[in-house]
């Protein structure tokens, strides 16, 4: 059953579209609120990734750990905030894990294979890292509205 726009509203998207009309603007796509929890997750990512590095773990592993951390927070920003109303119930929910899982599975083999290979050919970790990140974000931003939360 469909909730009406009040009842889909999250309390984050509630507080965020009573921001300011230039930062509102945050909460009247889904794009930008997704952009939003990406910056989030991406900082868990981040500073994992570049913590793991500066012990001198190999870059594709903690590029691997660092975007499984954000995974786990951008579930938890996207089932509410990106995409609210759009979670499912019952097995429907579960089958909605499952399809987000795989959509983080594809952004883990594109930001782990774009890192090892650029690392590879002498790019710098954090630049490479940088590449795979915008290449995974719409990649799995496309997938994740036309596929998961429709």
């Amino acid at each position: 059953m469909e909730r009406s726009g009040a009842e889909r509203r999250s309390t984050v998207s509630g507080w965020v579209g009573q921001l300011p009309a230039p930062l509102a603007i945050l909460d009247r796509f889904s794009i930008t609120r997704y952009l939003l929890a990406s910056v989030v997750s991406l900082a868990f990512d981040v500073a994992m990734f570049m913590v793991l590095v500066a012990f001198l773990v190999d870059p594709g592993w903690a590029s691997a750990a660092g975007y499984s951390a954000g995974i786990v927070i951008h579930w938890l920003i996207s089932s509410s905030f990106v995409f609210p109303g759009k979670a499912r119930d019952g097995a429907a929910l579960h089958l909605q894990r499952l399809g987000f899982i795989a959509t983080a599975v594809l952004g883990l083999g594109i930001t782990v294979s774009m890192v090892s290979g650029l690392t590879s050919a002498g790019v710098l970790p954090v630049m490479a890292k940088a590449a795979a990140v915008a290449v995974s974000f719409f990649a799995v931003y496309l997938t994740r509205k036309y596929g998961v939360f429709r």
